[in-house]
């Protein structure tokens, strides 16, 4: 079964919360770091819960970087970004519900992904599609 990681920004947890529904499926699970991340990423202490993370990470196949507003400035989500690109994870960009445009974090913008509108459909068959091609980090 395919694990999916859910990235996304601590500001935007009650709207993924709001979703999580519409993305469950039986064809994969969905994992996500359920602790809040609103320490300072350079806090001391959060290196346990980068740790945690990291472990959540490695058992994925896919992440799905659900992205707000702001989601770009935050330090958390590009760690999680940065650690699937560097296992080889395939890495979906989703707008979240009622986002049109927005900047996109480094890793995104870095690997040239697509950055898809929201679309729980279209976001199932992105997952259902081979996730252990390899994950093209040349230009």
């Amino acid at each position: 079964m395919k694990r999916v990681f859910l990235s996304f920004a601590p500001e935007d947890a009650q709207k993924v919360e709001r979703l999580i529904p519409l993305l469950r499926c039986q064809d994969y699970e969905l994992e996500f770091y359920e602790g809040g991340l609103e320490p300072d990423f350079d806090a001391e202490g959060s290196e346990a819960i980068r740790r945690q993370m990291g472990e959540k990470i490695i058992r994925c196949d896919i992440a799905v970087c659900l992205i707000g507003e702001n989601t770009h400035k935050n330090k958390w989500v590009d760690a999680q970004l940065r650690k699937n690109r560097n296992k080889g994870n395939k890495i979906i960009a989703m707008a979240l519900k009622g986002v049109e445009l927005a900047v996109l974090p480094d890793v995104v913008k870095e690997e040239f992904l697509t950055f898809y509108p929201w679309d729980p459909q279209k976001l199932k068959l992105l997952i259902s599609e081979d996730a252990h091609k390899p994950f093209n980090n040349s230009r």
